[in-house]
């Protein structure tokens, strides 16, 4: 394994005038990954999801069948449409959605975050003359929110949370003024893992009649089956009075193909504040419910599938495996004194830093996880490692936690010190 990730270098490249053979390309293809990190075999604490190789097969199986499909336009490709319907339909139940709910399928989180902005922006518009709008959410929510104020114009009011990383509801309460027109909570909140007090945020949106987002990206497939499983679980979905819209990624804990998110709305009229419609050129009538326009069938397809495939029980088999896993590694967290467990995991999600009296960089223990082939995120403030924990790491839980214990021995008896990497990359 590198040290570090280094930034992708541009230059001229060779482009090959005769190309070749499938065989060449395909191995050039594997020993270019060859420095990747093995997330199938649970050497990944984010960006990559695994329920193991028959649930893989199904997707990405699914994914090449339709890899070359566009839902641009499903009256081409009825197939898409119905996928779409079908899976909509079967998220719909794990969010709380009635006969009155009207979601869409997305590219991802931010593309579901993007556009609960952008409808919470033009209904503020429409229905209240708003023009210089602004939208008031936790330091915790995700950073998409801020690509979704840049893009479309909303002021981002940025509210620090509390000492256990909830959203502090009345200082986001004193925030909010004529002008505001969302309002979000998260379910759970990435950085820490903890769920805010969802009620307690609709109750404002319901006083100031604006919209309010819960980002489910990641707890909208997990939340549902803890519940089932037996575990107490915060109000956080459509049941909520005063919950507009909510959104879950389907290749995070739905174990389906990168390209797959739900955004759900409580009503069709709060829906359809997302789409766009022109005909303003000279091709006709163009309508389009995202921010992508042609759309490969491969994703919708794959998660169609993956849904398919895994049903209900499943689902609370995968959860189980997942939550069993979040718990040993929260437990050895808190059983080593040199570490600081942030906050007692709520979903899958696990963030944990260095107790100050023992001289421990916690960036540095990353670097040394991933010389041994482990990746983790780094957060800051304050400066911690974040795992997200799924179905894999079952398998892989000790053989980490093992890692974990020597590779702490080592950076405190070096002074090792390590720099933040981004969540994000350009």
């Amino acid at each position: 394994m590198t040290d570090s990730m280094p930034a992708p270098s541009f230059g001229p490249v060779e482009f090959l005038a005769g190309g070749q053979s499938p065989e060449d390309v395909f191995g050039e293809l594997e020993a270019r990954r060859s420095h990747d990190v093995r997330w199938r075999e649970g050497r990944a604490f984010s960006l990559a999801y695994y329920a193991g190789p028959e649930v893989a097969h199904v997707a990405e199986e699914a994914y090449r069948r339709f890899s070359g499909e566009n839902a641009l336009n499903t009256a081409a490709f009825p197939s898409l449409e119905q996928m779409q319907r079908e899976v909509l339909g079967i998220v719909g139940q794990w969010l709380g959605a009635n006969d009155d709910s009207a979601g869409f399928f997305t590219s991802g989180g931010t593309e579901s975050l993007l556009m609960a902005v952008k409808a919470a922006r033009d209904r503020a518009r429409a229905e209240h003359g708003i023009n210089t709008p602004n939208m008031v959410l936790p330091t915790s929510a995700h950073a998409a929110f801020e690509k979704a104020a840049a893009y479309f114009g909303v002021e981002s009011r940025r509210i620090p949370v509390r000492s256990d990383w909830r959203a502090d509801v009345p200082a986001m309460h004193s925030a909010v003024d004529a002008n505001t027109v969302l309002i979000v909570g998260s379910a759970p909140q990435y950085p820490q893992g903890v769920i805010d007090d969802i009620p307690g945020i609709a109750a404002i949106a319901r006083e100031y009649d604006i919209n309010c987002h819960v980002d489910a990206c990641m707890g909208g497939v997990t939340l549902p089956y803890l519940a089932k499983l037996g575990h107490t679980i915060a109000p956080w979905n459509l049941n909520v009075d005063g919950v507009s819209s909510i959104s879950v990624d389907l290749h995070k804990f739905g174990y389906t193909a990168k390209g797959a998110s739900v955004i759900m709305y409580a009503t069709r009229k709060l829906r359809s504040y997302q789409i766009f419609i022109t005909s303003n050129w000279l091709g006709g009538l163009y309508g389009s419910s995202g921010v992508l326009g042609t759309k490969s069938g491969g994703s919708i397809a794959a998660a169609w599938a993956t849904l398919r495939h895994l049903g209900d029980e499943g689902y609370l088999r995968l959860t189980d495996s997942a939550y069993a896993a979040t718990k040993l590694l929260a437990n050895y967290i808190t059983s080593d004194p040199r570490l600081v467990l942030r906050a007692k995991p709520e979903a899958m999600l696990v963030c944990f830093g260095a107790s100050e009296e023992h001289g421990l960089d916690i960036f540095a223990v990353a670097d040394e996880l991933w010389r041994r082939g482990w990746y983790v995120d780094r957060q800051e403030p304050p400066r911690s490692l974040h795992c997200t924990v799924n179905a894999v790491h079952q398998l892989t839980i000790e053989a980490f936690t093992r890692d974990l214990a020597r590779v702490i021995d080592y950076v405190v008896s070096t002074g090792a010190h390590g720099a933040a990497v981004p969540y994000g990359t350009v």
